[in-house]
């Protein structure tokens, strides 16, 4: 699936979620490959309380006992988000996603 993901660059269709943010043909075939809407939905979830942050660099990352760790920085190294997870089946050690005026996209997209 990695390989997959670096192939996406730029978008042809938005698509909206419920919380007022879109994202990207990437996205998408992430939230699909993965099952993992769920990752669309934590992000977006965040939203209302980084409504002054324009761009956000969001990472999702396994952490040595397996549990994870989703968190957004503002593109600079400061921290916006942290968040813990427990478990999740999500089927690469890490992912970097980019949310940049209420869209969301792979890195590769930007």
């Amino acid at each position: 699936m990695l390989s997959d993901i670096n192939s996406f660059s730029g978008t042809e269709n938005y698509y909206k979620h419920w919380l007022g943010i879109q994202f990207t043909d990437g996205v998408k075939y992430v939230a699909e490959e993965a099952s993992a809407y769920w990752l669309i939905d934590a992000i977006a979830s965040y939203q209302s309380k980084l409504t002054h942050e324009e761009f956000q660099a969001w990472t999702l990352k396994v952490n040595n006992d397996q549990s994870w760790t989703l968190s957004a920085t503002d593109g600079n190294e400061n921290l916006l988000v942290k968040q813990e997870i427990e478990f999740s089946d999500f089927p690469l050690p890490k992912i970097d996603l980019f949310l940049s005026h209420k869209i969301l996209m792979l890195t590769s997209e930007y």
